[in-house]
């Protein structure tokens, strides 16, 4: 397994865990429903944590496709662009997730899940149309072996 296929099967947990999250967290603030916020909140760190590895392999994905006359120059530096900003917006959300749960006895928690909801939804828009940039690249290098010992085996 390569750094390609490392991002291909990270990538999908910061885009969905900041939709669960936040869908998570806005039923548990229209239900006043704390277990359920939390849990929303957590999930965002999760999504948040999970967001590191795939932004870091990114660029090794880049290196092992990059050369190929099949794929877009143009489209991966749009993909990366659009990465870069999405990760680093889910990350800024994590902050106030992380301390309203630290803080949940506190008056002003109320505010910081609020702030963290808004950011869940904008690095969720985000990470989607990262992935939707993502997934014009094209993606030889998960069909074509690398060495004859990365081929594919018949079935017996």
């Amino acid at each position: 397994m390569n750094e390609a296929h490392l991002h291909l099967l990270l990538n999908h947990v910061p885009i969905l865990g900041s939709l669960a999250g936040f869908v998570i967290l806005l039923v548990g603030v229209l239900r006043h429903n704390a277990s359920v916020t939390k849990t929303g909140l957590i999930m965002l760190l999760v999504a948040a944590a999970f967001a590191l590895p795939t932004q870091l392999t990114g660029e090794g994905a880049e290196e092992l496709i990059e050369h190929r006359p099949t794929v877009s120059h143009a489209q991966i530096e749009a993909h990366e662009d659009a990465a870069e900003l999405a990760f680093w917006m889910l990350e800024l959300t994590a902050i106030p997730a992380l301390v309203a749960l630290m803080l949940w006895q506190h008056a002003r928690a109320r505010l910081l899940v609020l702030l963290t909801l808004g950011g869940a939804a904008l690095s969720f828009a985000l990470m989607a149309y990262a992935g939707w940039e993502g997934g014009k690249i094209n993606h030889p290098e998960l069909t074509e072996p690398q060495t004859a010992a990365e081929a594919p085996q018949p079935m017996p």
